[in-house]
């Protein structure tokens, strides 16, 4: 049974939405280590892991590399620390979210011709 407040991979994995592969895969190059361990050796995670995976996960339809995943939340981690000098990394955030926005503009634009092609389709099958 999980620690107080811990959730075993396979609980994160029906949360997210995300495979067991895809969760040991970023835990294996960094993007998200368990915050615990059971006695007897299996990942334990918390809500703030859950919400890293979540982020990680909104990311991929934008198109984000594993490495750029990485980099945001080495900023992320930075400017939430305590005494850190975070101001690189709140550059290195804002930096983020412009390019976000400029991708789902890409997105939405691509929906919109989706939703004309679909429309032509339709007309023609009427």
């Amino acid at each position: 049974m999980p620690q107080q407040g811990m959730m075993h991979i396979g609980e994160l994995a029906e949360r997210t939405g995300l495979s067991l592969r895809t969760i040991r895969h970023y835990d294996e190059i960094g993007l998200l280590a368990p915050s615990g361990r059971s006695e007897g050796g299996f990942r334990l995670y918390t809500e703030d892991d859950f919400d890293r995976l979540m982020l990680i996960r909104r990311m991929k339809p934008l198109g984000y590399s594993l490495d750029q995943m990485g980099d945001l939340l080495r900023a992320i981690d930075a400017v939430t620390r305590p005494g850190v000098d975070s101001e690189g990394a709140g550059r290195a955030l804002a930096d983020f979210r412009q390019d976000a926005r400029e991708r789902r503009a890409r997105l939405a634009e691509q929906l919109g011709m989706a939703d004309e092609f679909l429309a032509l389709l339709e007309a023609r099958i009427r």
